[in-house]
């Protein structure tokens, strides 16, 4: 997907947070929607449908954790909380809701710009994935980067967000070989406490859902005495 194609919704109370956050993103050649409330937020989610969205927590109408649990019964979109409450219960809530980042008011629109960035990266948008929809062997096996559903032989895979984070890595560089430290970064994240033995976890995992023949493996190659690779075609 081209960097230009990824829209992002910004939904705060205060229009001249609205502008400065809607003027970095756009600088760097991302489509904006904007919704002043909570209502506007979840009725421009479903036309739009957009790569992440930034969620300030006090609206006048829905509050943003109230937001942020009706997307998540809908769609694993990246969000970012923006909120002018520092106290840790308040940011632990958004968390526990189903945000994946928080950031506090006042804010650089600039550091906000790199969350972003690293929020898409690690959920697959942003990357070169250039089709929505893409398929290996025929079909056999099929992701859906906008809906983030995996299908094997048309039926839907049921990923948890870790392994399809795993997943989506994977075969966004299918020549790369991956140690187990980069798909640790490159896929949890930097700030990943777990250790990097957790992978082999995700990887057992995928290939128990993905693989047809455990001994004759098609998509989830191990490279011995490296890491793992993706194998599809």
């Amino acid at each position: 997907m081209n960097k230009q194609d990824i829209k992002i919704l910004i939904v705060d109370d205060e229009p001249k947070i609205i502008e400065v956050v809607r003027s970095y993103l756009e600088k760097s050649d991302y489509i904006t929607f904007e919704a002043c409330n909570g209502k506007k937020a979840l009725e421009t989610f479903e036309k739009v449908r957009p790569s992440l969205v930034i969620l300030d927590l006090m609206l006048p109408d829905i509050s943003g954790e109230d937001v942020c649990k009706a997307l998540r019964r809908i769609s694993k979109v990246p969000i970012i909380m923006l909120t002018a409450k520092v106290e840790e219960e308040s940011i632990l809530r958004g968390l526990d809701v189903g945000a994946d980042d928080y950031i506090t008011k006042p804010f650089s629109p600039k550091q906000l710009v790199a969350r972003v960035i690293t929020l898409l990266r690690r959920s697959g948008e942003g990357s070169n994935l250039f089709a929505n929809i893409i398929s290996w062997n025929n079909e056999e096996l099929e992701v859906n980067i906008l809906s983030h559903e995996v299908k094997k032989d048309g039926n839907i895979v049921n990923l948890t967000p870790n392994e399809y984070k795993v997943f989506i890595t994977l075969i966004k560089y299918p020549k790369k070989v991956f140690t187990r430290e980069e798909l640790v970064i490159s896929a949890l994240g930097e700030m990943y406490d777990g250790y990097d033995r957790t992978i082999d976890t995700h990887i057992k995992n995928l290939r128990q859902k993905l693989e047809a023949d455990p001994k004759n493996l098609k998509y989830i190659l191990t490279v011995h005495g490296v890491g793992y690779k993706f194998g599809g075609e």
